[in-house]
């Protein structure tokens, strides 16, 4: 397929997206024989809910949607809004995964409580997240005011759920409430915005996708393929579910008779080859309702928007690139891992490979000499706002320039260490520990001597200081050098088992093997061998 291909242009002709479809072929007998062999291997992996499990989600959501109506009615009473016989009410919308029937087993529900104008941001955070702590079914409530998308978790009666909140404009909010006006966000404050937009670029994609069918087991298949290959995690600079579901959909319309087969496939041949960064559309960006005041993705206009690397751009007003936290490091490993899964589609479609060979997971730890671990309190919250700043950390090893990547592996590890003594009748009190990884590839042309230490220190401080306010007993985080030979001090003896196949370097950088390139991988790994880095830690 050529680039042309993929970039054509027809704007008079009648199809979904922003070109016209690459192919409009119905699928063959062996590619319908092929997505049943795709759809019994992904059964292997326990994705698909028994009709039990998806009632018992069903009955959940009743619980919530429920409590949000009966909140909303005494919020109106005690405000005195209207006559109190009157039907003050709200409504719970589901969005991500669940919305796009894709969701896997003990996946959790994101959800979008509406609220008329009369119920306030601060009353969801106090007194909804107090009425959640009284349902007999919950396990816990945690309320994130202070995030980028503000949103309440728990626990209900085993499911979990994200809850986001927003108010319109109106006065009731009725039961055949739709979100896709885009009207509906005239006056509205940026948060709200933030909170709907999960909603309508979920129904936007759906609305978008000539073959439901298709899409749905296609991008299960990509999902789970992209966590088994360590792609999967937008807060570290890969690609989130959105972002994944949204270049599934770009495909189909790319195929729209494709079976789901076909769109696997073709899905590592268009975007292994896709001229990043130009931006992955859905639909064309409209400036006609520019007149709202919200910011929408223009790199012609925006400075910020002109360094994004892999954009992907969401279909619903005000459009945003989903995919602003990859860096230059993680967009050369989730091009390297097209490129493999494009080879080995190719070897399924013809008959010399199975599925099951698509979904091996990435030995990370073989790939590498050396890494760079990070170290924190096992807390929650400080769990999550410290993830929300690897990337950071990430950029800076990327601005050394003898470091040629920087792979953070997006899986956390754990492990208990003592923090005192045992005496005398008590044993040693012991912490829990979580960890990230990031592997590191040298320049070999560059100098083996390589000080972070400065820039460690200074990642330290700005994650501390933007966590001082809520953390005021300062959790522990550390930053250290680890060579893979010290790797069984910190990992589980069954991951250290599991990486022990060693690819050669130039397979995890996705380059071909030949005789020229196995004396390179020699030449590196003797330079590897003498590297001194310098990673003082510093907690």
């Amino acid at each position: 397929m050529s680039q042309n291909n993929i970039n054509s242009v027809e704007p008079d002709a009648q199809y979904s997206g922003v070109s016209a479809p690459i192919s409009e072929a119905e699928p063959k007998d062996i590619d319908l024989v092929l997505t049943k062999k795709l759809e019994e291997c992904l059964s292997v992996f326990n994705l698909f809910e028994s009709e039990e499990e998806m009632i018992h989600r069903v009955n959940v959501l009743s619980q919530l949607n429920d409590l949000a109506q009966k909140w909303i009615r005494t919020q109106s009473e005690a405000k005195k809004i209207g006559d109190p016989a009157s039907l003050s009410s709200g409504k719970i919308f589901t969005f991500g995964s669940f919305r796009l029937g894709v969701h896997t087993k003990g996946a959790d529900i994101d959800t979008l409580l509406v609220a008329p104008r009369h119920i306030a941001r601060e009353d969801f955070f106090r007194s909804f997240a107090q009425e959640l702590t009284q349902m007999p079914t919950v396990e816990y409530v945690r309320a994130i005011e202070d995030a980028f998308v503000p949103v309440i978790k728990t626990k209900i009666d085993g499911i979990e759920l994200d809850i986001l909140f927003a108010r319109l404009a109106l006065k009731n909010i009725p039961v055949n409430q739709e979100l896709k006006d885009d009207e509906l966000l005239r006056n509205l404050e940026q948060k709200c915005v933030r909170s709907l937009n999960g909603c309508r670029v979920t129904d936007d994609i759906l609305s978008l996708v000539p073959n439901k069918e298709s899409f749905r087991l296609g991008l299960r298949a990509i999902k789970l393929w992209a966590k088994r290959r360590g792609v999967y995690s937008n807060v570290l600079g890969y690609l989130g579910g959105v972002s994944w579901a949204m270049l599934v959909a770009r495909t189909c319309q790319l195929y729209p008779r494709a079976a789901a087969a076909t769109i696997v496939h073709k899905f590592f041949l268009v975007f292994s080859q896709w001229p990043w960064p130009k931006p992955v559309l859905l639909r064309k960006i409209d400036d006609k309702l520019s007149d709202l005041g919200f910011p929408v993705w223009d790199p012609k206009r925006t400075v910020q928007d002109r360094f994004h690397l892999m954009p992907i751009i969401t279909p619903s007003y005000p459009q945003q690139n989903s995919t602003f936290n990859v860096t230059a490091s993680s967009r050369k490993i989730m091009i390297n891992e097209f490129e493999n899964a494009l080879a080995i589609c190719n070897d399924i479609m013809q008959g010399k490979r199975e599925w099951s060979d698509l979904f091996e997971p990435v030995a990370f730890f073989s790939k590498y000499k050396h890494f760079i671990a990070l170290i924190i309190a096992s807390q929650p919250e400080w769990t999550g706002l410290v993830e929300s700043k690897v990337r950071f950390l990430v950029s800076h090893l990327e601005s050394h320039q003898e470091i040629e990547l920087a792979h953070v592996n997006p899986n956390t590890y754990t492990r208990t260490v003592p923090v005192s003594e045992p005496t005398e009748g008590s044993e040693a009190e012991t912490e829990s520990e979580t960890m990230w990884f990031i592997g590191l590839v040298f320049d070999k042309s560059k100098s083996v001597h390589v000080n972070l230490t400065e820039g460690i220190r200074y990642f330290i401080s700005t994650v501390r200081n933007s966590a001082a306010a809520r953390f005021p007993d300062e959790p522990k985080i550390e930053v250290k050098h680890v060579k893979r030979k010290e790797l069984v001090n910190y990992l589980p003896n069954e991951v250290i088992r599991r990486n022990r196949s060693r690819p050669s370097l130039n397979q995890s950088l996705g380059i071909a093997d030949t005789p020229n390139k196995r004396k390179l991988e020699s030449d590196n790994d003797e330079s590897l061998a003498v590297t001194r880095i310098r990673a003082e830690p510093a907690c």
